[in-house]
């Protein structure tokens, strides 16, 4: 236990200078990006003497060293300054827009996990088989699709030709956006009031989204958990266990994927972050109201303390899953300790 404890601080110290560099990044990205943020917000025309006093006002005449302190320092006290364009909090337009991103990210991973996972521990059961080559196959191809070209794919099919699924939102039009007010995750409000038929409603928006996400990452932990299995289902527990005449599929499923399922751990932590650049594009394509819907829309208008502040949280959402995964790889296999 002491050990565990010891490689969870250690674990933990390291992750933040692993954050402090990604929040340098995100200063330094925003600040050499092309367009001047000012001239956008007041337009082409305006006088310079005017565009020089709202530098002033916004601190953008600073040296870039002051910037980049002032910047650190609000980080610190969980302060993302204000929106240059709508004169909003930034922390407000996250907030109101994360559970969105989170929403759609875990059902992807769910999708992954329960397609990529099954289909993986199936294709090394039947290794060179027929089935076996097929699987491995779509893993190779599903992976080489671009998340956006898979999404309008299954928009045009579903929605446009069986009209059997939404292709854009979050709800209808017929759902009050006024249940959702209490987390901002549709599917747990929808819950808490016991509202089924607000619930279907949202399920049905997250399918498309969530299973465009999960697909393209599928074939990752399906020739994982293939080539995993192959290692463990030549074991001995698994034989003796075959021997004692327990059935094969709980072999299979059961005991040999639970060993295999380990190293599956760490890729999920890493997979995260896939998802969540994949998230960006399929938000735009589904017109998602999430983070990455709001990220390109403020790229576009040069907000600096928008981007800045959205790109901070998703540093901070990967550092804090990749350190949640570590921690629990280290639970589970008691080899993993510094």
């Amino acid at each position: 236990m002491r050990n565990l404890l010891k490689y969870i601080i250690a674990r933990t110290l390291m992750t933040i200078p692993m954050v402090f560099i990604l929040l340098t990044i995100v200063f330094v990205v925003v600040r050499i990006m092309p367009g001047d943020p000012v001239s956008t917000m007041l337009g082409g025309h305006a006088p310079e003497s005017v565009i020089e006093k709202k530098k002033h006002e916004l601190g953008l005449d600073r040296p870039l060293a002051v910037q980049y302190v002032n910047y650190l320092w609000q980080i610190c006290r969980l302060d993302l300054g204000d929106s240059m364009v709508f004169k909003q909090r930034v922390i407000k337009a996250v907030e109101d827009k994360l559970p969105a991103t989170l929403e759609l990210t875990v059902a992807g991973m769910l999708i992954a996990l329960l397609i990529g996972v099954f289909t993986g521990a199936y294709a090394a059961d039947k290794r060179r088989s027929a089935q076996d080559y097929l699987l491995r196959f779509y893993g190779i191809v599903i992976y080489c699709i671009p998340v956006y070209w898979l999404g309008l794919m299954l928009q045009l099919i579903f929605g446009v030709w069986l009209h059997v699924l939404p292709i854009a939102g979050r709800t209808g039009p017929r759902v009050f956006a006024s249940i959702f007010e209490k987390t901002g995750f549709y599917i747990l409000d929808t819950i808490w009031i016991r509202d089924w038929a607000a619930l279907g409603d949202v399920l049905l928006h997250l399918f498309l989204p969530s299973l465009t996400l999960g697909l393209v990452i599928s074939g990752i932990f399906l020739r994982l958990t293939r080539a995993n299995m192959l290692d463990v289902l030549r074991s001995d527990y698994v034989l003796a266990a075959e021997a004692r005449g327990i059935r094969h599929r709980i072999v299979v499923y059961k005991h040999a994927l639970k060993n295999a399922f380990i190293p599956i751990l760490t890729m999920m932590g890493l997979q995260f972050a896939q998802l969540i650049c994949n998230a960006l594009l399929t938000e735009t394509t589904f017109s998602w109201p999430g983070m990455g819907r709001l990220l390109m829309e403020r790229i576009y208008l040069r907000d600096y303390p928008t981007i800045q502040g959205t790109i901070v949280i998703y540093a901070l959402l990967v550092a804090t899953i990749s350190l949640i995964v570590d921690i629990i790889y280290a639970m589970v296999d008691p080899r993993i300790r510094y």
